[in-house]
């Protein structure tokens, strides 16, 4: 592996994977691409391109044009659009390895509405989750949020019916979710399945800032590594994904799955759960070993800046 493509290199996520990559396989030419330059990824790679964004018509070919340009030998795409577009057309693209969860795990997680469907048809109990064309809910407060995308920038408290309309009229492709309680006990998981079949669950309770992970502590809860087990098996999972649900009184109830990376990807490699590199390693056929990490480790977000011309 020599010439490695992360798109998205513009996104906090995305230059943590390069970060990954750079400091542990620093022979690697690292190739970064996002749909413009005006960010600080080029700081994380040698050469940065741009593409169109994944639902442009010209997507795929510009990505082949830049692959065969580029000799890339492995590609990380990065962002649920890009996944999605992909994993529609993987066979497209030969002579490349990906790092990719399978097509399961994407179809069934970038839709929020498909998850809470598929969470009921493997046996998992998560919160009620139904299409605001549904409708209005029959229970207050709940969650209106977007059922495509990811991150809890864009998630609204609705208290009643009459700001359930209100927030529908600006947000009409958006889902009506149960609230989950107590709000302290937000568990994001990173779980990876590997080649053959084992599964690993590192579970972060955290504290959101900005919509980001700002704040973790390692915990272990086993009713939820029963969960992420399942789950992991039931869409045949093959890599990295990353599972956010709420531990409530009847116990932990999944309300989001993220068919990627995530924004504790650097923090979580910090403590040895380094699934960038075990999927660098599994596509080149090489075995992985799981570490046995302490529970009550923690782990915060900080920020940095640079001048770069």
């Amino acid at each position: 592996m020599k010439r490695i493509l992360i798109t998205g290199i513009g996104g906090d996520i995305s230059q943590s994977v390069a970060a990954i990559v750079r400091e542990n396989r620093p022979t690697c030419h690292l190739v970064g691409a996002d749909i413009h330059q005006q960010h600080g990824g080029s700081l994380f790679v040698d050469t940065q391109f741009t593409l169109p964004m994944a639902n442009d018509p010209g997507y795929v070919a510009a990505l082949q044009r830049l692959i065969a340009m580029e000799s890339i030998d492995t590609v990380i795409p990065m962002t649920e659009p890009e996944l999605s577009v992909i994993g529609a057309r993987i066979e497209k693209f030969s002579g490349v390895k990906w790092i990719f969860p399978g097509k399961e795990v994407v179809s069934e997680c970038v839709d929020k509405l498909a998850t809470a469907e598929m969470l009921e048809r493997i046996g998992i109990r998560g919160p009620w989750t139904m299409p605001v064309s549904a409708g209005m809910p029959d229970a207050y407060p709940c969650i209106l949020k977007s059922r495509l995308g990811s991150g809890s920038r864009a998630v609204f408290i609705v208290r009643d019916e009459e700001e359930a309309a209100y927030v529908v009229k600006r947000h009409p492709d958006s889902i009506f979710q149960e609230l989950l309680n107590p709000p302290d006990q937000e568990v994001t998981c990173a779980v990876y399945r590997t080649c053959d079949g084992r599964v690993a669950t590192l579970q972060m309770l955290r504290r959101l800032v900005g919509g980001f992970t700002g704040w973790a502590k390692v915990i272990n809860d086993a009713q939820t590594v029963v969960m992420c087990e399942t789950i992991a098996h039931g869409l045949d999972l093959r890599g990295s994904m990353n599972v956010q649900l709420r531990i409530t009184d009847s116990g932990p109830r999944v309300f989001e799955i993220n068919p990627r990376f995530s924004s504790t990807t650097l923090m979580r490699h910090q403590l040895g759960f380094s699934d960038v590199l075990w999927a660098l390693d599994e596509a080149e056929g090489k075995s992985v070993t799981f570490p046995v990490i302490e529970t009550g480790k923690i782990m915060v977000r900080v920020q940095g800046a640079a001048v770069i011309s």
